[in-house]
Parts: C-alpha cells; structure tokens; sequence
C-alpha cells in the first residue's frame, strides 16, 4: 500500500477509515512509539453472563492457533478489555499502541510476527486486526464503529478481534464463529416462530403415488420422455427414491437401479466424457444415492468406483490459483456439478457409506448460507454478492450438513430460516418473494425439519402436501398445478413417508449377531441395587453436559469419551433412559464437537498412525450396541479399521504390537477383547481369527486373563470377565472350555462379603464386571451373582450412586456408577442391546447454568478414554488414581473394567450355556 494510501486511513478520513477505525485506537497523546502491553489477570469465564461484564475472543486461526476468549467483569473501554481479558498487544512504530498491530495470549507469542509484519506503519486493509462487536440478544456480528479505546463495552456485550482483510464497510472478512459461539448459549431470536402454522392434519397417500411413480416407466425399469427414445437418467433417479421410500425392498426401484448399474448406461449419465474420463458428479452422486438406497455397492456401480471418482476429482484448488483445472472454480467443489444440490447429495452419498468427504467439500455448502440462515441452490463462491435464500436448496443442504455433523451453529440458523419463512398455509414457497407454496420446495423443507426433530412444523408441510395431491397419485411443479411431475412428486413421497433423503439411503442397521439369541431373565427383587436411581444419577445434568457426554474435569469442556461411552453401556443396559441414550449416541455419530472442539474420532484416532484398537472398540460396540451401523459411526468405517491395524508381527515398540494377532495400541487384555468383540459382532469372524487367537493366548492356566500386554502384569477380575464375554461370542468348544475355566477362577475369587478384589481394594467395579461375566453362565453361578449384586446394593448411596470400593473414600464416583449400574444387570457387552426406536432427536440444549467446558464453546461430543470422571461427593475416578476408565490403566494394572452392557439382567448367555451337552458342568 503505498503512502497516499496509507494517509487515507488516518483518523477523520473516510473510506477505509471505516475499516480500521476499529483497530485505531483513540489515543489522546497520539505518541509514535511501539509499546507493548502486559496482560492483566483475566476474571474467569463464568464470570461473565448476559447481565455481567463483557467477553472479548481473538482468532489466532491464521497462525495455526485457536479461538481465545476472556472476562471482564469491570468494564472501561474495548482496549482495556482486551488488556484484562490476559491478552497482549503492540502497536505500530507510526501510530505506537493507537493502532493495534500485533496481539498474543498472556505470556505466548505475539501474531503477525514481525517476519510477516514489522509494524512500522499501519497494516495494510488486507491483513491486520479487525475489530466486531454483538451486544446483547443481537445473533450477528457488527464492525464496530469506534476504536478499541473509545467503545466502552455494556454488560452482555461479546467483542472479537479477527486477523484478515475486510471491504470498506465490514461486510467481509466477519468472524467465523457467532456471537453465541463466545457467549456459549443460544440467543433466542424472536422472529423464529415457536410453534407451527395452525393446520388440519393431513397425509400423503404414497401407495397412491407409487402407483403412480410406477405407471411413469417404461418396460418397468427406466423413465423415458414423451416423443423420446432414449432414457431420462435423472428421472429414473427420482423414480428410485419415490419407490424406496414406501418400500426399501421395492422390486420395482431395484429393477430400474438394475438398468442404471449397466456400464452403458452408467457411462452414457455419469461419463458423459468416456469411462476413463471426470465424471459429472451431479450424476455420479445421484447414482451412489441410488445404489445407497436399494442395497448396491456404489463402489461398483456400472464398472466404475462412483464414491472413489467423486473424491478423486473434487476441486484442490480456486480458479486462478495456480494452473487451471477443468471443471474447478471453488477449492472443494465436486467437479462439473454447478448447482448445490449435486454438492450436497455427493457428501450424503459418501457419509452413508463410511467414506469421509473432502474437509473442503463439506465446508462449500456452508459457504452458500446467506445472511437469513438459509442457503442458495447455486453454487456462488464465498462473498459473492446477490445471495438467495431458496427453502429446496436450504432442505437438502441441511440434511447434508447434518448427515456430516459437526455444524450445529449453521444448522440452526438454517432450521430458524425454515421455520421463518413457512406460510400460514404450511407450505413453504419456492423463493421468498413468493406468497404460494412449491410441493418440491415444500417437501424438502419438511425432510430437513423432521430431520432436526421440528416434527409439528414437518407435519404442517405434509398437510399441505395432502392437499395439493393430485388425482393421479402424484404432485406438480407448483400450487397450481393439475399435471402429474416425477421430480416434485419424489421429494414429496419422501416428505410423505416420514422420511427424509438420508435416511432413505443410509445402509440399514444390521442386528447383532451373537450365537445364540440369549434368554432375558428377571434379577430377584430387592436383592440389588436400585437402577433407577443410578440411571439418575447417572443422567444428572451436572454430570452429563448438555446431555451429551461427561467431561474428564469439571468445566474443563474436554469430553471423556470412554467414561462416557461406559455412561452409555450403563443406559443400554437398564433401558432407564432411552431419551439419554440417544442424545449421547446423536452426539458421537453425528460428529458432535466437546468445548474443545473435539469429536469421538479426535479419542479412537482412527485414521491415523495412532489408531487405537480398544477405543475403536469400545466405539464399535456401543454402535452395535444400539442399533447404529459401525461401519459408518461418526463417519467412520470402525470394522475397517479394526482390521488394518491388526498386527502382523510384533514391532520393535511393544506398545505398538506386542505380538502377531495383536491391535495396534491395544496395550490391555481389556482393549484387545473390545476390537476382538466389535468385529465377531460385526460378523467378521475371519478377520477377527487372529486377534481372537492372540487373546485366548494370553489365558493363564488358572484360567484368568492378565491385565496388561507387552508387559509382566498379573491376573486380574476386571480383565478376566471382559475376555470371558468376548471368547464366549466363539461357539468352538476350546473357546467355551475357556471361559468355563475363567468363570471358575472368577468365582474362587469372590470375598465373603460378595465383592471382588480390583485395582481399588474390593471395588465396585470389580464385582460388577464379575456379575457379567459369571451371568455367562447363571444357572451355575446363581449364588455367587446375588452375593456381589448385594454387594454392590450396600455401595450404593443416597444419590443413586455408588462408592469406588468398599472401605475407600466415602462419595459417589462417577466411573465407578456407570458400571455398577451396567454390570448389575449381568449382560454381557457381547449380547448388549438397545433398541432407541420412537425416541427423536433433540437439539444441543442452552448452555446457560450449566457446564460449557473451559472456553465456553457449544458443546458436541467425544474422546479420552484415560480422563477421569468425577463424583458428586468428590469420588475421584481420574486416570491414574484408583480408578481408571474402561480398557485404561491404573498404575501397573489396566484400566478397571469397561462399561456396561446393555439391556436388562438376563439378556445373559445363561440359558445357551446350560447348555450345550458335554461342553461342561
């Protein structure tokens, strides 16, 4: 920038003196030195509420750091509370601390740093600090007006400083987190309706458009226009998803995917280029959803891999940066695809089938949200002008984005959109300036909202629907319309179904399958602990934050994934709370985020060099557990990848693989039987052939498991229940002669009082792994199970939950709970089930009053296996300490036991045991 530039900026200049009249400070002496600050000791977070002090954040994004906030309870101006707030600034050589230059975190280094910036004269508009402001019940940020040292912050106010460039008004280069974002709770907006329009119930008749879906077809197997001979792909996709959404079976959709999968067929829609060519990616995207949705491979779909094209040719880079490529505009855009929709369905389409999409490609549909919270259907490039807001487009973006998880924040500007522009009607129309409903537009939107659990407003659309079916079955292009279109008519059945594109072509949850079905029993009454307190105490919201997941440290906001999967296995287990459950499951599989912005993959490491096989685990069972897909948990492929890191040999790091058979980093008896039981669940036996090998390996010929591999340990209760009920999943008879030899030991290692010796002393968590594993086989050990299930009942306390060990330290432990009320139902992880239909998806609540971890953040979900919980009465339950989380270690030992498995007391192997003839007593 050169000098007169530079002049421009001056104070009482226009134009770009709005632009840096944030950062230049008003500063009585004008003084022409560089002057660095010394941070103040900031108030803590909590301090500041919507009534108290203000909350300043500063983005250190651009220098690889992350977003820092701070607290001033008594406030002077914007300077000052940036200064208390523990942050340090330095200004310019020119305008000494009146421009604000450079900014760092207490004691940490100061960005730009001066190789990047020297500092001498003011920044130029394109890279320097910029200055936003929201006070109070305002949702968007504002550039602020005044300097830092002339705004004099109100209570309630959050201010950010953002390193970039912005235009002459502020209108770009905003924050790219929100005001609630830093005020960690949801600030209503008064303009979102709070209950849908007033409307007669109504329903789609989807047989009837079936039927009438079905007449459209010609020789039954593909859609043909009138006057041509040749077929209407995109139609046949449509008629596809009409058809599967009245019947996922439908042999009418598998016939027409059947005609799609001929290679001439794929490649005359999806190769228009040849079949060695880009594909069209609108066309290659709708093609996977259509194999997504009858049961087909979309890896080999027509002789082409359409998931692994799409990810192969998605956008690397912006046109103009560096050499062009054919079909690219935006970083991220899947190639040739022009319009939002294609972009969308290609990120559901490699969600539903385990493949992590582009970071890039997910990150292109939020970029097409406009100032409303709804989103275009064109693909604009960010900070293009002339965003509309379309309802269709808005529908299916937010199902994408929300198959993708981790967008809470623009997805619920995206439902506030919705919900804001549904007529009274219930319809929604196809652009805003429109006062009459759209059936395509209407039934996307119905999707979306049923989708984020908005089922009344869901509903009020599908009324509408009901009234504008036409005779024939089917649905126009608009209001009025009186002719029958497929397209309308499709995301209409869809809506009309209940359903929505996702879930009509995610791959269905497969049943567990354990040999054989085992048979429920009843636990005598009166003779153990009361669940239905634990299950309170358990699902306390001074516990489980937001209902989603428990932190290692209170307020810390880094979720405990393993503590907090056990809580889950606990909840299975007893089917106490269906509702928690859910919300705990939601959080984890749909890419929810702790207030360290970490999700569940962030714990199991999978992907990575570091992958570990008990967590990844520990995070297939609970999948299995409830009914979810492990093969697409989180996004994730969890079967997969159990079988990569399976060792071949052992490495010269024996924490890494200790032996042939071994899991990567599965440094426990206790980790390696969860990645041996998730696989045998999963139904890969083979594959879990070695593993399972290696584990029975490690049996003493006591008949007890060690704790600990690669290294010298001793046997162990907790170790030795947890690979009884992953060697019982195997119906060999050397398998099952196994565990009746670990059942024995187990039970000779019983205490008179009915507890069993753990890592604590006679702990609680001991004997609740015992109860599972010697309702292996009940008949037998019926005795011994009513001691330790009375045992676990003595340490059970007045809120519901349960002491670490006997004699120890007095107070509920967290840890402790989740598995004394999992394992005192007695079933095993290995047969653990959990049906959550009829419960629905609920919205990450406000996280006003209650825990929002250390930087405030909205919380979302997941890892740390070795973090302790926390009891209400000051139980520890910290890695480490007496008690460590499932499948971690304690000390020399590992990690006492792993959570709880589901469903009720005898969901047990009993009855299989006793048995099998000749296969022992």
């Amino acid at each position: 920038m050169g000098t007169a530039q530079q002049s421009e900026r001056r104070p009482g200049s226009k134009g770009l003196l709005s632009l840096v009249s944030a950062a230049l400070l008003t500063f009585a002496a004008g003084a022409a030195f560089v002057s660095g600050t010394v941070s103040a000791s900031a108030d803590p977070i909590e301090r500041c509420t919507p009534t108290t002090g203000a909350i300043v954040a500063v983005d250190f994004g651009p220098f690889g750091g992350k977003l820092e906030k701070g607290c001033d309870t008594t406030l002077t101006t914007g300077y000052e509370l940036l200064q208390t707030a523990g942050f340090t600034m330095e200004g310019t050589v020119h305008d000494g601390p009146a421009f604000i230059c450079r900014i760092g975190r207490g004691t940490g280094t100061q960005y730009p740093t001066p190789d990047k910036e020297a500092c001498v004269l003011t920044p130029q508009a394109t890279a320097y600090w910029s200055y936003w402001v929201a006070s109070p019940g305002q949702r968007k940020w504002s550039y602020s007006q005044q300097g830092a040292m002339a705004r004099s912050p109100k209570p309630g106010d959050v201010e950010a400083w953002v390193y970039g460039g912005t235009d002459i008004a502020g209108t770009k280069g905003k924050p790219s987190f929100s005001p609630d974002d830093i005020r960690g709770f949801t600030t209503p907006d008064p303009t979102v309706p709070t209950s849908p329009p007033k409307v007669p119930a109504g329903r789609v008749d989807v047989p009837a458009t079936t039927r009438w879906v079905t007449g459209t077809l010609t020789d039954g197997e593909r859609v043909v226009d009138e006057g041509s001979t040749t077929p209407n792909h995109f139609l046949s996709t449509e008629a596809v998803f009409a058809l599967a959404a009245a019947d996922r079976k439908s042999p009418v959709a598998k016939k027409i995917a059947d005609f799609l999968a001929r290679p001439a067929q794929t490649d005359a829609y999806a190769y228009p280029a040849g079949k060695d060519g880009i594909p069209d990616a609108t066309a290659a995207a709708r093609l996977a959803l259509v194999a997504e949705a009858t049961g087909k491979d979309p890896r080999a779909f027509g002789g082409h891999d359409l998931l692994g094209d799409l990810v192969k040719y998605a956008c690397p880079r912006d046109i103009g940066d560096g050499e062009t490529i054919e079909g690219c505009f935006t970083k991220g855009d899947f190639r040739t695809t022009g319009q939002a929709d294609a972009q969308a369905m290609a990120v559901i389409a490699l969600v539903n089938a385990g493949v992590t999409p582009p970071a890039h490609s997910v990150a292109r549909l939020t970029h097409l949200q406009c100032e409303d919270g709804g989103f275009t259907s064109v693909l604009i490039r960010p900070g293009s002008m002339g965003c509309e807001s379309e309802a269709g487009a808005t529908g299916l973006i937010t199902l994408a984005l929300e198959r993708a998880g981790g967008h809470e924040t623009v997805l619920q500007e995206a439902r506030n959109y919705l919900k804001r522009s549904q007529l009274a009607t219930g319809a929604w129309p196809a652009v805003p300036y429109e006062t009459t409903g759209n059936p395509a537009a209407t039934a996307w939107a119905a999707q979306a909202l049923r989708a984020l659990g908005d089922e009344a407003f869901a509903d009020a659309g599908v009324s509408w629907l009901s009234e504008r079916q036409l005779p024939t079955g089917g649905f126009g292009f608009a209001e009025d319309d009186t002719e029958s279109r497929l397209y309308p008519t499709a995301t209409s059945a869809i809506a009309g179904a209940g359903s929505d594109l996702v879930s009509l072509t995610a791959k269905p949850a497969e049943p567990p399958t354990p040999t054989p079905t085992p048979t429920p029993t009843t636990p005598p009454a009166g003779e153990g602990p009361d669940l239905k307190k634990g299950v309170t105490y358990l699902t306390a919201p001074s516990r489980l934050v937001q209902g989603r997941f428990y932190e290692s440290r209170p307020g810390s906001g880094f979720a405990d994934y393993g503590l907090t999967i056990d809580g889950a296995y606990a909840l299975a287990a007893t089917g106490g709370d269906n509702a928690a459950l859910r919300n705990i499951v939601d959080f984890m599989d749909k890419g929810g985020k702790d207030g360290q912005k970490r999700g569940i993959h962030d714990w199991t490491l999978v992907g990575t060099k570091y992958a570990n096989g008990g967590s990844i685990g520990k995070a297939a069972v609970l999948a299995q557990s409830v009914g979810r897909d492990p093969r697409a948990f989180g996004g994730q492929d969890l079967i997969a990848a159990l079988a990569k890191i399976t060792c071949q040999a052992k490495t010269p790091t024996v924490q890494e693989c200790a032996a042939k058979g071994n899991y990567a980093y599965a440094t426990s008896v206790f980790k390696q039987s969860l990645g041996v039981m998730a696989q045998l669940r999963a139904g890969e036996k083979a594959a879990a052939a070695e593993p399972a090998a290696y584990l029975k390996s490690l049996q003493d010929p006591s008949g007890a498991w060690v704790s600990l591999i690669g290294e010298p340990s001793g046997p162990e209760v907790d170790s030795t229940a947890m690979a009884a009920m992953t060697v019982d999943l195997l119906p060999d008879a050397g398998s099952q002669a196994a565990v009746d030899k670990a059942l024995a030991w187990l039970a000779a290692q019983q205490k008179e009082d009915g507890g069993f010796p753990g890592a604590s002393g006679n702990s609680v968590n001991s004997a609740a792994l015992a109860v599972q594993g010697l309702s292996l086989d009940a008949p037998k050990y019926d005795s011994q199970i009513a001691k330790a299930r009375k045992f676990l009942a003595d340490r059970q306390n007045a809120d519901g939950g349960f002491d670490v060990a006997k004699d120890g330290q007095d107070g509920s432990d967290l840890r402790a709970s989740t598995q004394a009320v999992g394992g005192a139902t007695g079933i095993s992880f290995g047969t653990l089930t959990r049906d959550l239909s009829g419960t629905t998806p609920e919205p990450v609540p406000s996280t006003s009053g209650a825990s929002t971890g250390g930087n405030g953040s909205p919380v979302i979900v997941t890892p740390g296996e070795n973090g302790g919980g926390s009891g209400s009465a000051g139980g520890s339950g910290a890695g480490g300490g007496p008690l460590a989380s499932t499948g971690a270690q304690v000390g020399t030992l590992a990690a006492a036991a792993l959570g709880l498995t589901l469903g009720g007391w005898g969901i047990t192997r009993a009855a299989k045991r006793r048995r099998r003839t000749g296969a022992g007593a």
